[in-house]
């Protein structure tokens, strides 16, 4: 772990120049607005170990796939988000000496992100190799409330006479540092550069993607505007203007450059150019500072709806903030054609997809911190995407309308390619109607199935009707060769999560069948004739899988076997590992991982986190005890599952060790991989530590119930839940638990296990 951060409740501070962890800081301190994001890269040149990164929601590119041997089934693509037009260049020069702080004598360096206003500001003393000296005041934002425009005002305190000049530049003649095949991505369309002002319009290769991205740019100095002579350059791909002063020692030099990036997502190809130019002006009249204080706004509205307090550890109250900042900046649910990626606008790892990680561990994030609309999008994302999954289901041979979701993805279609996920991580068919269960459950919006889920339904079960097999010699319906959640192991047979979640999959669809039935049954019609369901025969068979699919359990431990064989390993402790073989993933070999007991991330825990309201606290007791000591948890998804089954348990101090360790996990790069990217579908995790852990939230036949505890580092902790037409404040303090009423009408929710009525604006202590 790598703890060079400050502790602070509202900031996230790297106080002095850390050039070794500059990657780390890069995916730290990134920004964005759910339209567009930014690693925390400096304005200017850098010769240091950097990693480029600005990205546009919603724009890829389908990079061919590259494997040692391929396979029948291989997608012949991994989509990625691509590396888009650097927008925040501006070199700096001094008497024809670059600043750059890989070169430079750097001293008073502070980075800081202000999550409270979503702004990245930074500040240095850099004394250059020919003798000059400067100070760089710098700070900038994706704004929330013009989301395609990000804005910056860098700010120098000449320290030296003579010539500075300054460099504004768009760069568009970047790459992915993950291309397969070193390929830039970005062809020239249209670029244009004048005085002050400019843009350049890209393409993307194949998918012909059109991106426009606009820069002007406003001088100050000592506080007055100047128009000082312009050098214009152009090359391919590349604009600038160079502005050179002759300044005096103790001259403040302001620049503000406004920058904006359209996409042809959302304007129409052939007046990009138009549209952006039309939003720089607009912007630039606005100003910095009333961009400023919009931004302030925007974040003080989103806090108002999903913060979570924490008193008297500072540590955790940083981490939780940080985690709820990252998923805020990264999707804000205002397009339902946009996602959430692993790695979100902060690297390129894993190429931006989409996972299931999203219905899995993001979507109760959104059903309780914003409008339903929001979570609802999300799962019109995966509707939408229905007819890709039939084709990839029939890519693999499945037939009769039945539906693989991808592992990976941009468009629906899969873009995964390791064999033992592609073709075997099939559980990720089960977070897809997990979640429509979960939203249905927690909003009560059950027009959702008949307008949606029942397709996605229907096709989900089909699949998993044409996926198991019957075995004679168990007299049981059996799924052979598959990988679960925890992929240390490939290719095992009866994977006890992935069993039982094709079981919930099949009763969830029937049951869907009957409602809509009941309750639409002009709909009803109309679905089953479209998707040419045989009502009877389908679900009979349904049915006779769900009465006999084989369920592995060892009866002497009281345990569901995470797979078939699971007990043949040679079982011993992760404590008994030896600190120098970890992580696994880096020291051991796979062959070695895959034979060892060691599980990467919540396997059978996983199941049980999801349907907790069918087990008893000691199936899950007996679970929990012997399956998490042997978890190593190098997956970023795992902790937070972890700490809320302890929380069930009452064990307390395990669950708070699991938060800490899912809140920090990239402020103290946990896993050695930060530089990669934060990773963001986990944080929504540590949001679920809190809320459903120590909280104890959870939605039990249409009953809200909270049964919270208060870890014993903590004074208090507060968070708010929307719960249907409700806003829910809860409180937990060493004594009670106070929740409050903010909106709606009168409500009754089960508290500390006793059903509690709660009136509109009343106030209810508990002690």
């Amino acid at each position: 772990m790598k703890k060079y951060l400050t502790h602070h409740e509202w900031q996230i501070i790297e106080d002095g120049f850390h050039p070794e962890y500059n990657r780390i800081s890069e995916s730290v301190f990134s920004i964005g607005n759910g339209r567009m994001g930014q690693r925390a890269n400096f304005e200017e040149s850098y010769t240091g170990d950097t990693l480029q990164g600005s990205y546009v929601a919603g724009v890829y590119y389908p990079d061919k796939t590259r494997v040692g041997w391929w396979k029948n089934g291989y997608p012949e693509y991994f989509a990625k988000v691509l590396n888009a037009c650097n927008w925040i260049g501006i070199d700096v020069k001094i008497n024809k000496t670059v600043l750059d702080l890989a070169k430079s004598d750097v001293t008073d360096f502070k980075r800081v992100l202000d999550m409270q206003r979503g702004i990245l500001q930074r500040q240095f003393t850099a004394k250059l190799q020919s003798g000059e000296q400067l100070r760089v005041d710098a700070t900038r934002f994706c704004s929330l409330a013009d989301d395609e425009a990000g804005v910056i005002r860098y700010a120098i305190q000449c320290d030296f006479s003579g010539e500075l000049s300054l460099t504004p530049y768009l760069d568009f003649d970047i790459k992915n540092e993950d291309a397969n095949y070193d390929e830039k991505f970005w062809e020239e369309v249209e670029l244009a550069v004048r005085k002050g002002e400019g843009y350049i319009t890209a393409a993307t290769r194949k998918t012909d993607f059109h991106v426009c991205t606009g820069m002007c740019f406003d001088i100050l100095v000592n506080n007055k505007n100047v128009t000082p002579d312009i050098e214009v350059f152009r090359k391919e791909k590349f604009i600038s203007n160079t502005v050179k002063l002759q300044v005096n020692e103790g001259d403040e030099v302001v620049i503000y450059k406004y920058a904006v990036n359209l996409s042809s997502e959302n304007h129409p190809k052939d007046s990009l150019s138009t549209h952006a130019d039309k939003l720089l002006q607009n912007i630039r009249k606005k100003g910095f500072q009333n961009m400023l204080e919009e931004q302030a706004a925007a974040w003080a509205a989103r806090w108002k709806d999903s913060d979570i307090v924490i008193e008297g550890d500072v540590a955790a109250q940083q981490g939780i903030r940080f985690n709820i900042f990252q998923l805020n900046q990264t999707y804000t649910g205002e397009d339902e054609r946009l996602n959430i990626g692993p790695k979100g606008f902060t690297g390129e790892k894993y190429g931006g997809s989409t996972y299931w990680d999203t219905e899995a561990y993001c979507l109760p994030f959104y059903l309780s911190t914003a409008h339903e609309r929001v979570a609802r999008n999300l799962l019109i994302y995966r509707y939408k995407h229905l007819q890709k999954a039939i084709e990839n289901a029939e890519k693999l041979g499945f037939k009769n309308g039945a539906a693989l979701y991808p592992m990976v993805t941009m468009n629906g279609e899969e873009c995964h390619n390791e064999w033992e996920i592609t073709f075997e991580e099939i559980h990720r068919n089960g977070a897809i109607a997990y979640a429509i269960f979960d939203y249905i459950r927690y909003t009560d919006d059950k027009a959702y199935l008949a307008d949606y889920g029942l397709e996605v339904l229907i096709g989900i079960a089909r699949f998993w009707a044409q996926r198991v097999n019957y075995s004679n010699q168990k007299g049981k319906y059996v799924i052979l060769g598959v990988t679960g959640p925890n992929e240390y192991e490939n290719n095992v047979n009866n994977n006890w999560y992935t069993n039982f979640t094709a079981k919930k999959c099949l009763e969830f669809a029937m049951e869907s069948i009957e409602w809509i039935k009941k309750n639409c049954p002009e709909k009803y019609k109309v679905i089953i004739r479209q998707i040419n369901f045989d009502e009877t025969e389908e679900q009979a068979q349904w049915q006779q899988i769900c009465d006999h699919i084989y369920l592995p359990k060892y009866q002497e431990f009281g345990i569901y076997l995470q797979q078939e064989g699971f007990l043949d390993k040679d079982i011993s402790p992760v404590s008994d590992l030896d600190k120098a073989d970890r992580p696994l993933c880096q020291k051991w070999s796979w062959d070695r991982i895959l034979r060892s007991c060691y599980i990467k991330q919540a396997d059978v825990l996983q199941g049980l986190y999801f349907y907790e309201h069918e087990f008893d606290k000691e199936t899950i007791r007996r679970n929990f005890d012997f399956y998490e000591p042997l978890t190593v948890h190098e997956s970023s998804l795992s902790p937070c599952v972890h700490a809320i089954l302890a929380a069930r348990l009452g064990y307390h101090d395990k669950a708070y060790d699991m938060y800490l360790q899912t809140a920090r996990l990239d402020l103290d790069d946990y896993n050695n991989d930060t530089e990669d990217g934060c990773h963001i579908t986990s944080m929504a995790g540590t949001w679920m530590a809190v809320v459903k852990g120590f909280g104890g939230m959870r939605v039990v036949d249409g009953q809200l119930h909270l049964n919270p505890f208060l870890p014993k580092q903590w004074t208090s902790y507060s968070f708010k839940i929307r719960w249907r037409s409700n806003i829910l404040n809860i409180k937990v303090t060493k004594d009670k638990t106070i929740v409050e009423n903010e909106s709606g009408a009168p409500i009754s929710l089960v508290l500390a296990e006793k059903l509690t009525e709660i009136a509109n604006e009343k106030v209810l202590a508990k002690s």
